[in-house]
């Protein structure tokens, strides 16, 4: 077969190419080789090796794309040949040595006595084989010419995230309707939303001191539009924050048995959330059970012992605590400031956790374990007092026979509200009309999660799950706030939830889901409120 001009023209500059690329390695290696520098130098004979790995490795590449423009140019000809034979009416007689299968199969399909219609169908699906062959061909030429993300820092970069909307339909008032935490009473709501999607960046970066170095962040559009100028972030919703608001964060190093991070993250004393697809900006069950709030933290993790592909690890951190949501900024009585520090930061110290758990690696979020936890932080109230926040708790993830896994966590503490307990609070608070100070309690408080998940297959998963947070009403009442909020007020704040997940593609996820909120303040009746969500989500 005779060379086209095209491919000519590309060979010729496939030559000019090379010569393009191996003149100045070939002057680069002259240079060195010209140098007085001793034969027994072992960083110039390394330098040389790499010059030469380098050299290699671009000639192969140049082979393989060489090789692959052949082919691609042997099938645009042999492709040529057959529709102008179709356009003449007879068959295939000869075909190049390197499309022999596909020839042959032409020619025995449709020898020169059958008629002519049979002969134009074998003619039609040789046609449509080489055609998917070159599409196949075209494709992996383009995969690996294709441009990637890139970084200052050369390191692999992936994003990811997922665009979810959600509807929702609640039979009686709650904190927020597109996702909700305590029903409040008064009139329903119903309506959707897009401002959970969720978005990500996943980094690996260079190996440090024998370790894997990583990092990655999430943001939603969970925050409020509205706000002209964001306060300092304090790890849950609040009104005044920004529009895109940042989730979490994690950056550090990790070896086989150690892992160092700084992180903005659920505290290491709560590893697990319940399941759920239309509540992702505040996880499942806040505010009723679950310790989710994100904060500040620094986490080095150590596993002690293995037994197969089990160990016990040990985890401890420093954390900076936000303030509750209903915590004052200042006193009442003074002047609002913008910037105030929070409670934690007046006392100038940190807060530490500690936990140690048995079961799989730390990093595998699927792991099953049980572990124990303890949290203490100082606070400094801007109403003068000091208080200690703390709390004990128990994690676990244990599979269950028949595709069943049950999953909670559970504690007792006090002063909780920064980690998303408490009822919003970490203590209660009362002006003593006589000394003009304040009447003030920290707020003991107990609570916890569980969940049974079935999984029917890859596809199609179950979920069932109750949380209860429970403020001591003891010490709550004393301040009860005659026509307050129903979270300043609020003493016991438990849900029932239950949902179906359904992903057909590992990129498409759907979910129905029922909620049940029973919101009781220190005095009174309690409120309800029946929600039910739908969620239809797009992975990336």
């Amino acid at each position: 077969m005779k060379m086209s001009a095209h491919n000519r023209t590309w060979k010729s500059g496939a030559r000019y190419s090379t010569r393009r690329v191996a003149m100045p390695l070939l002057v680069a290696v002259l240079l060195l080789s010209a140098r007085p520098v001793p034969a027994q130098d072992a960083a110039q004979e390394a330098l040389a090796q790499k010059v030469q790995q380098l050299t290699d490795a671009m000639a192969r590449t140049q082979a393989l794309l060489e090789k692959s423009q052949q082919e691609l140019q042997q099938m645009r000809e042999q492709l040529n040949d057959l529709q102008r034979q179709m356009a003449l009416g007879s068959p295939s007689t000869a075909a190049p040595a390197s499309t022999e299968t596909a020839t042959t199969s032409v020619t025995t399909a449709a020898p020169p006595s059958e008629s002519s219609p049979n002969s134009s169908d074998s003619n039609a699906a040789a046609i449509q084989d080489l055609r998917e062959r070159q599409a196949i061909q075209e494709t992996e030429i383009a995969t690996q010419e294709q441009t990637k993300v890139e970084t200052e820092s050369k390191y692999p970069v992936k994003i990811t995230g997922m665009i979810l909307m959600s509807g929702f339909k609640n039979t009686s008032g709650v904190d927020l309707a597109s996702n909700p935490s305590v029903a409040t009473g008064g009139p329903g709501t119903a309506g959707a939303t897009v401002r959970q999607t969720v978005l990500g960046i996943d980094a690996r970066g260079p190996h440090l001191f024998g370790a894997n170095s990583f990092a990655d962040l999430r943001i939603d559009m969970f925050g409020s539009p509205a706000a002209s100028t964001p306060t300092s972030y304090s790890g849950y919703y609040i009104p005044n924050s920004a529009f895109v608001r940042l989730r979490t964060a994690h950056a550090g190093l990790y070896w086989d048995r150690t892992e160092l991070s700084f992180a903005l993250d659920r505290p290491i004393l709560s590893p697990d959330s319940p399941t759920s697809l239309t509540a992702t900006a505040v996880p499942a069950l806040a505010w009723s059970g679950n310790l989710w709030t994100w904060n500040p933290q620094v986490v080095i993790s150590q596993t002690l012992a293995r037994h197969g592909a089990a160990g016990v690890e040990l985890q401890a951190a420093l954390i900076d605590v936000g303030d509750a949501p209903l915590t004052p900024a200042v006193a009442p009585t003074a002047t609002p400031v913008q910037s105030a520090p929070t409670s934690a930061e007046r006392s100038s110290k940190p807060g530490v956790e500690a936990r140690i758990a048995y079961g799989g690696p730390d990093r595998d979020d699927g792991r099953a374990h049980i572990g124990l936890g303890g949290f203490f932080a100082p606070h400094v109230s801007s109403l003068g007092r000091n208080f200690d926040s703390w709390a004990g708790t128990m994690d676990a993830r244990i599979p269950l026979i028949a595709h069943l896994e049950f999953s909670g966590d559970f504690y007792r503490g006090a002063a909780l509200g920064g980690l998303g307990g408490g009822g919003y609070k970490d203590f209660a608070y009362a002006l003593n009309q006589t000394t003009l100070g304040y009447y003030f309690k920290p707020l003991d408080d107990v609570g916890g999660w569980a969940q049974l998940k079935a999984t029917a297959s890859e596809r199609l998963q179950f979920n069932a799950a109750f949380g209860l947070d429970n403020v001591f009403s003891g010490q709550l009442r004393r301040y009860y706030v005659e026509g307050g909020s129903a979270t300043q007020n609020l003493d016991r704040n438990r849900t029932y939830t239950s949902n179906v997940i359904y992903s057909p593609s590992a990129y498409l996820v759907f979910s129905f889901e029922y909620r049940h909120l029973e919101s009781a303040p220190v005095e009174g009746l309690p409120y309800a409120s029946n929600i039910i969500g739908l969620g239809a989500g797009y992975k990336f």
